[in-house]
């Protein structure tokens, strides 16, 4: 017994906390998708932010391998312009203390020079001397009976102009550059104002973008670059210009001997004389794929400002790293999405689970209350009928039979109810359990009509028992005794709460007036158990004609009869 009541008190305190306890589901349970996909867009956008992080490095990164590179190139231009400028000097140094600059000086001077052929990216050297104007039919006789049988200064100069430049030699000896011998460079602008400026300042100066005179019918661009030569007289106090010794360079071919091709492959380099725009394109190296993240670096050389612009290779949109990094994050953010769809899963079906264990714990409780009601309500009903029996019984055996009867009517019914699980039964269903026994009698003649009506458990109990006593009354002594016996019951609304069933016997045995006014247990059980449980007084008349019987049932609503929750029975 202490045991039991232990486990009972445990099991009471167990549900109150689970009625104290807040059963209201939590956001996350009311919108279980918003948690995994808030999860997986956090996680994405982490991951977006890496990459751009990874990005933003290798931008960085690049860029300064691309200023590293411009840088380079530059200083190889660099130093291409300058070790040509070298020699030109060497040259106007050697020149200028000579009384004439003749082929075999010239020439000789060129093979002090080492070169093998190789002039650094340049056309050659050159000699232009300077003529007045004057002097080029003796000059031009001169250069034909030293060998160049077809030299002439071309074009002349005009009358505005008092001398000229003509190229009298240019190494080396090649087709290219015999077509340029005799050509009076101080007769084109880009040319003269070189000249001009080399003359002035006494140095190296190169010249804009021309298209040299080797080549035919136009071509790719170049420049050149002269360094004056001049006679000192006097003692140094004053000194003649006699001429320039020069390079001719063709931009393409320049750029790419100052820059090895192989080590910036894919790189995109462009060399321009003065402002990077297309009419000032000297030189460029060709690149399938342009980016457009380019780096400018100014050039100095021979005197002139150059623009160097390098432009980066196209590569992915991505880098690896970026690539490897999103399929991660993509992945954690998958594994993420998934685990948190779960636990979101089952903590909604936890919270159901704790709901329904509530509601079955309520509906335990509301059982046993009504279990115990019923029970109390049934006992009650037996005692009333076990009470009335042993008043009416004259001995044992009739007291047995009479009360087994009134059993089994009860315990009928009460199947009728468990089928029902104790909600709500039909009259019709009450009123053929009671009367089976003698429907199936062909010789006796029991109708049964009437709409569909449901009954509270409680009422259907005391319509099957009314309807025992009046069948058992019928087939002893009324219409069920004897052949030619009728009995109707038929029932029939008689409001919107309340439902009338009518008993009826017809051609069975004549009563006489003493049995009339003789009162027996069926009498009082339907007048008085009967009309206490339905709560309606009960119409029983015993008529020559045959026995009639009116009750009046409530027909109730289903709230007002199922489990009671808490409210007295």
């Amino acid at each position: 017994m202490n045991k039991q009541a232990k486990a009972g008190g445990e099991q009471a305190q167990v549900e109150k906390l689970l009625s104290q306890k807040n059963l209201a589901p939590r956001w996350y349970e009311r919108f279980p998708r918003a948690l995994p996909i808030g999860i997986f867009a956090l996680t994405m956008a982490v991951t977006g932010l890496s990459v751009f992080a990874i990005e933003n490095a290798e931008t960085q990164r690049e860029t300064a391998q691309l200023a590293q590179t411009a840088q380079s190139v530059a200083s190889g231009i660099e130093r291409r312009s300058n070790a040509n400028a070298a020699y030109l000097r060497s040259g106007a140094a050697l020149f200028a203390t000579q009384q004439m600059v003749g082929g075999e000086l010239f020439r000789a001077f060129i093979q002090q020079l080492h070169l093998d052929g190789n002039f650094v990216g340049s056309e050659g050297i050159g000699w232009a001397m300077r003529v007045e104007r004057q002097d080029i039919p003796m000059v031009q006789d001169v250069m034909r009976r030293a060998g160049n049988a077809s030299f002439s200064v071309h074009p002349l100069p005009g009358l505005d102009t008092p001398f000229a430049v003509p190229i009298m030699y240019l190494e080396p000896r090649n087709e290219r550059n015999d077509r340029v011998i005799g050509f009076d460079m101080y007769s084109e602008r880009t040319r003269r104002t070189a000249m001009q400026r080399a003359a002035a300042e006494g140095r190296p100066v190169a010249s804009g973008r021309v298209v040299l005179m080797q080549e035919r019918n136009g071509g790719d661009p170049g420049f050149l670059i002269y360094m004056p030569v001049y006679s000192v007289s006097d003692g140094g106090q004053s000194r003649t210009l006699r001429g320039f010794v020069y390079s001719p360079f063709d931009g393409q071919r320049f750029l790419q001997s100052a820059v090895n091709a192989d080590r910036f492959e894919g790189v995109g380099i462009r060399l321009y004389d003065g402002a990077p725009v297309a009419a000032n394109l000297l030189a460029e190296t060709p690149q399938a794929a342009p980016s457009g993240r380019v780096v400018r670096r100014e050039i100095d050389m021979a005197g002139r400002r150059w623009t160097l612009e390098v432009e980066a290779p196209s590569s992915a949109m991505l880098s690896m790293m970026s690539v490897m990094t999103l399929l991660f994050g993509l992945l954690v953010a998958t594994l993420l999405l998934v685990l948190a769809r779960l636990l979101t899963q089952q903590a909604v079906e936890d919270r159901i689970a704790l709901a329904w264990f509530e509601q079955q714990s309520s509906i335990r409780n509301s059982l046993t209350r009504e279990l115990n009601h019923r029970v109390k309500n049934t006992l009650a009903n037996v005692l009333s009928i076990i009470a009335l029996t042993r008043r009416r019984a004259t001995d044992l055996e009739s007291f047995a039979d009479n009360l087994e009867g009134r059993i089994r009517a009860l315990s009928a019914t009460h199947d009728l109810l468990t089928q029902s699980e104790w909600g709500t039964t039909p009259v019709k269903l009450v009123i053929q359990a009671e009367l089976a026994p003698y429907a199936q009698d062909a010789e006796r003649h029991v109708e049964i009509e009437g709409p569909d009506v449901e009954l509270a458990p409680n009422d259907a109990l005391s319509l099957g028992l009314a309807i025992h006593e009046l069948a058992t009354n019928a087939a002893k002594y009324g219409a069920l005794s004897i052949q030619a016996g009728k009995v109707r019951v038929w029932w029939e609304m008689a409001g919107e709460d309340r439902a009338r069933i009518r008993w009826e016997e017809s051609n069975g045995p004549r009563l006489n007036p003493e049995a009339r006014r003789k009162r027996g247990f069926g009498t009082d059980l339907i007048e008085k158990i009967v009309a206490h449980e339905l709560r309606n007084p009960v119409d029983l008349r015993f008529d020559e004609s045959g026995v009639s019987c009116t009750l009046v049932i409530p027909v109730r609503r289903r709230g007002s009869f199922a489990i009671r929750e808490g409210r007295p029975g």
